[in-house]
């Protein structure tokens, strides 16, 4: 980047993921996250999820952060996720402290050799991290867990790269080197609508299936043959399934051969990696 010089210390985070082989990406934008809160060294401000529509809540919400960055020298930003809405007033008080705490700590440190200053979360605790309700209804944490929750046998149907659909349409979902490739197909429907019925269907599940393959990078979708008065029904479906998606993703648009392209951020590692034998890594 321009600015930069050689020699120049700089804390980075990791930002993504990437294929073996390649770098891993990285950023000098950090962000420190929480169960309820996020902080944004260098990107100051306090803010609050637009999920939470109570406004008397996201009034009190604004004057804590505010209150928590009074007197800061070089305050970052915040943000108060969703679930901050569901979290108890002490609880929000006590991760804003602690997580701005741990910002002011990370972001002194920038001298000396390179070292790693945080260790990534768990698996666990970005699951919990993450979790979108208050409370889940029950944990297993046993070492029976996946198979007493059935999570072994939904991993193994993410392994397959085909995604039934309904009413005899599925999809094929292929990570090849270059790019993730996804082929829509009618199967034994050869009704009218039965192509923009299946397409329908694979854009309102897309955002699972490429969240829980853990794939990104660049995404093109052979749809299913329909007419071309449809592309736009299919485009406001996709929309409004990505709308909510963490991972930052762009939708590109038509090709001329009808192809429809996807770029999304490699925010995780793919299945298909976690899932060879160690000795295939």
């Amino acid at each position: 980047r321009n600015g930069l010089r050689e020699g120049q210390s700089l804390i980075v985070q990791i930002s993504g993921s990437t294929e073996e082989g390649k770098a891993l990406p990285v950023s000098t934008r950090l962000s420190f996250r929480g169960r309820l809160v996020i902080a944004t060294p260098g990107v100051p401000g306090v803010n609050v999820s637009r999920r939470i529509r109570d406004n008397d809540l996201r009034d009190a919400l604004t004057r804590l952060g505010e209150q928590a960055l009074s007197g800061m020298a070089s305050p970052p930003g915040i943000v108060f996720r969703s679930l901050a809405a569901h979290g108890d007033d002490d609880d929000v008080a006590a991760e804003l402290d602690q997580i701005l705490e741990l910002a002011a700590a990370i972001t002194a440190d920038s001298d000396g050799p390179p070292e790693l200053l945080l260790d990534a979360p768990t698996p666990a605790e970005t699951a919990w991290r993450d979790w979108s309700d208050p409370e889940p209804d029950s944990v297993e944490d046993g070492p029976d867990a996946f198979e007493l929750t059935g999570t072994v046998d939904q991993v193994e149907s993410l392994l397959q790269s085909r995604v039934e659909l309904g009413n005899g349409a599925w999809a094929e979902i292929e990570a090849l080197r270059a790019l993730v490739a996804i082929d829509v197909n009618t199967g034994s429907d050869h009704s009218p609508a039965a192509g923009l019925k299946a397409n329908i269907a694979l854009a309102r599940d897309l955002p699972r299936q490429l969240r829980l393959r853990g794939l990104g990078g660049q995404i093109v979708v052979d749809f299913a043959p329909m007419p071309k008065r449809d592309r736009g029904t299919v485009e406001q479906v996709l929309r409004a399934a990505f709308r909510n998606e963490a991972a930052e993703t762009v939708l590109i648009g038509w090709t001329a051969m009808g192809l429809y392209e996807i770029s999304r951020k490699r925010d995780r590692i793919a299945l298909s990696r976690l899932a060879q034998p160690e000795s295939a890594r």
